[in-house]
């Protein structure tokens, strides 16, 4: 059995502080989807969304602050 995917047609995405403002590669995410984080790509708003734990979400977060210098 597999679990309903959320609607995200009115969903509030945003980038990344670390982006700049040209528009570059970026990723965006939306919140308020409990157990779950929303990521696209922002070059492509209407192409495919990845939907990832919230827990994993954390995890990868924690560890990219933990390997960039700003985050130590």
């Amino acid at each position: 059995m597999s679990a309903s995917r959320p609607d995200l047609s009115a969903a509030a995405w945003r980038k990344s502080s670390y982006s700049n403002q040209a528009g570059g590669d970026c990723v965006q995410v939306a919140d308020v989807y409990p157990g779950l984080v929303p990521v696209r790509d922002s070059k492509t708003p209407h192409g495919p969304v990845l939907l990832i734990p919230h827990q994993s979400w954390a995890a990868f977060i924690a560890e990219l602050k933990g390997a960039h210098p700003a985050g130590r």
